[in-house]
């Protein structure tokens, strides 16, 4: 619970750190949104970019940990893996867009650093759960033999 808790913390100060980046446009990528793009205006407020980021955050934060729960630790952690691979993706092609497509070049370095830390915020995350220990699920039949030892009536 102590390592939840640290982690949700870390993503609510990851999440200011990128909405306050997010809301630093340059001034052709903040009139580029006011003018053009006026369903992104929410980047130019630090808090609601930054309060999105965490709920998306959290959010992926409780499905991977549903995955975790409910899922064998073999599937849970190639599940794990195919995030952290398709966060890594997400990435990649963050980093080609914001070099190859122009509107997306104005906004500005510190913007674009607020978008990769989307993704990094998202592999911390599946890392968090990739090195998490397990605690071993008891099954039906092991319990009833502990409660016959027990008791001490071995004999059947």
């Amino acid at each position: 619970m102590k390592r939840k808790s640290f982690l949700v913390l870390f993503l609510l100060l990851l999440s200011g750190i990128g909405g306050y980046l997010l809301s630093k446009a340059s001034l052709a990528g903040r009139v580029g949104i006011s003018v053009f793009y006026k369903q992104y205006k929410f980047l130019k407020v630090w808090w609601q970019a930054g309060l999105l980021l965490f709920i998306v955050w959290i959010l992926l934060f409780f499905l991977q940990g549903l995955v975790q729960r409910k899922l064998s630790p073999r599937a849970s952690n190639l599940i794990q893996i195919g995030a952290i691979c398709a966060a890594f993706i997400g990435l990649y092609f963050t980093y080609q867009d914001f070099r190859h497509n122009v509107a997306h070049r104005w906004l500005g370095e510190r913007f674009h650093l607020g978008g990769y830390l989307f993704w990094i915020g998202w592999i911390i995350i599946c890392v968090f759960y990739l090195t998490e220990k397990r605690k071993p699920m008891l099954s039906a039949n092991s319990m009833s033999g502990d409660t016959l030892s027990a008791s001490g009536n071995n004999s059947i």
